[in-house]
């Protein structure tokens, strides 16, 4: 047997980083991605996955930096370049994909103009034949009609397309070492697999290795080799998959796999109540956009939706991106014009209502956003984000709401938070206060629209046993939009499919979930990683 000696391709040896003050952010980590393998980098987040891997290519903020240690690359330490030799790096031997595509995409360039960017200032190629080689790279990872795609601006396509428009920009220059931080966190089950299985793909047949960083265990266990689990800057644990994520060692790990979704196994079904609010074949149109030679195409996003939620009862609307599942939720709330069906708030047409109605209606109604970051004024105070919808209801002496600020604010966790800002907290705790600031008023129907798909798995566990919880307390109806069946699993009474702006499978969250009679729904399930744990 031939035992192979050659170096990895990456090797992080003793490494310390500390913010400008002095704060830890990685203490002593060492870790090696050998050539041509996947290496999962996995922890909570502010655990130091993203420091480590910035820190392989030099792209820390100048805030931070490396005190000790060594990252070699090929045989090269990495913090010991020049200016000049760590370009020549980036890109063309190391590339990384970042998170969030639309930031990382320049709205004001075509997809061609950046696809060829870093080609042209690699190696030495024309215009003709870069345009060429990124046309047949857009087409290897599926994006339809590539020639077109090339003169498009990266808002013209959907999140899972912008991912693979990046995944086809980093390919192009074949890099030895693919830093893909967090690829598939906001997107559906279906995408995410065509992503993960189309840089994979590639990442093979260039013996490409990849540094993959994310808190998704499930998709960990399906694609990875070995893993290294970070807690707060240190090294937790590390060893292959099937070691370290199916026999763990530590309790830092075990807790991340307790943190998985399970179902709610003893949640009793509700007695039937008539619905608090309804949505009666409802349709939404949305305009596209016109020019002086063509009328602007209208397109249907919800085609004739009926559905109802009671009270106390949570609704899960679940299907992949552009199935129109936050166009239907943000339409039940009002916040969408109707182009057909009405909205019935306990058996009160909106439609038909007067203003006194539809104020009440209102007010009675709050949304959870996506991405708490962008919904909270940064000027702002917890305290006075929390207490903002007080103002539209009875009014409230300044002790009497400074009380029922606090409770709120303790049932959430954030108590001892309250004079800081929305930049000086995590992204779980922000979206706490985005659960804090929609339930204070006590409402009677909440949209919640994604709220935990950015978040690592224990903060999003505590997320939706805040949220559970919350809504048994104060009992308000709440309709529950996510792509993630796991989440869904853990929170929902009841699990509706839609599929293209229409209700292809409904049911009891057991019935959907164990089984599924529309093809849609058996996809979707087949398409989530899962991490099987032997007994």
């Amino acid at each position: 047997m031939t035992v192979d000696t050659s170096p990895p391709l990456l090797s992080v040896r003793g490494l310390h980083i500390t913010t400008s003050s002095g704060f830890p952010i990685l203490q002593d980590l060492s870790f090696d991605v050998e050539a041509g393998s996947i290496v999962a980098l996995v922890g909570e987040s502010g655990s130091g996955k993203t420091v480590a891997a910035r820190a392989s290519m030099r792209l820390l903020p100048k805030a931070i930096k490396a005190t000790s240690g060594e990252i070699i690359f090929q045989g090269r330490d990495v913090l010991k370049m020049s200016d000049t030799e760590i370009r020549g790096l980036r890109g063309a031997e190391i590339g990384m994909v970042f998170q969030e595509p639309m930031v990382s995409l320049n709205p004001a360039l075509t997809i061609g103009a950046q696809l060829i960017e870093g080609l042209r200032l690699h190696e030495k190629i024309s215009v003709k034949s870069s345009l060429e080689r990124a046309t047949e790279m857009l087409a290897r990872v599926s994006i339809p009609n590539p020639e077109a795609c090339l003169a498009a601006y990266p808002h013209q396509f959907s999140g899972g397309m912008r991912q693979r428009i990046m995944l086809a920009s980093v390919m192009l220059l074949r890099p030895k070492l693919l830093i893909a931080d967090e690829p598939t966190t906001a997107l559906d089950t279906l995408t995410q697999r065509e992503v993960m299985e189309t840089m994979v793909d590639l990442t093979r047949t260039s013996g490409t290795a990849v540094l993959l960083i994310t808190h998704n265990l499930g998709l960990v266990a399906q694609y990875a080799k070995n893993v290294i689990v970070l807690e707060r800057g240190k090294l937790i644990e590390r060893g292959s998959v099937e070691e370290v994520l199916r026999r763990p060692k530590e309790q830092y790990t075990r807790t991340l796999i307790e943190a998985l979704p399970k179902r709610d196994h003893e949640r009793q079904p509700l007695a039937y109540r008539p619905p608090l609010i309804e949505a009666r074949n409802v349709e939404v149109t949305f305009s596209g956009a016109g020019n002086m030679f063509s009328a602007a195409e209208k397109k249907l996003a919800v085609k004739g939706v009926s559905l109802g939620v009671q009270p106390s009862e949570v609704v899960a609307l679940v299907g992949g991106s552009g199935s129109g599942k936050t166009t239907l939720g943000r339409a039940m709330l009002g916040l969408l014009p109707l182009s057909g069906g009405d909205i019935y708030f306990r058996d009160r047409s909106m439609a038909s209502a007067d203003k006194a109605a539809a104020r009440d209606f209102r007010l009675q109604c709050q949304l959870i956003f996506q991405d708490p970051y962008s919904s909270l004024d940064p000027r702002q105070t917890i305290f006075d984000i929390v207490a903002e919808p007080l103002k539209h209801g009875p009014k409230l002496g300044r002790s009497e709401k400074a009380e029922r600020v606090k409770e709120m604010l303790n049932k959430v966790g954030l108590a001892a938070l309250a004079d800081r800002y929305p930049h000086a907290l995590s992204g779980g705790q922000r979206q706490r206060v985005a659960i804090a600031r929609a339930v204070i008023r006590n409402p009677a129907f909440v949209v919640a629209d994604e709220p935990v798909s950015a978040l690592d798995m224990t903060i999003q566990k505590q997320v939706l046993d805040l949220l559970r919880r919350l809504q048994e307390n104060h009992g308000f109806a709440c309709l529950f939009i996510s792509h993630d069946l796991g989440a869904v699993s853990r929170i929902a009474d009841r699990i509706i499919v839609l599929q293209q702006g229409l209700i292809v499978e409904e049911g009891s969250t057991g019935n959907v979930l164990d089984n599924p009679q529309h093809a849609y729904t058996q996809a979707l399930l087949e398409a989530t990683p899962t991490l099987r744990i032997a007994a």
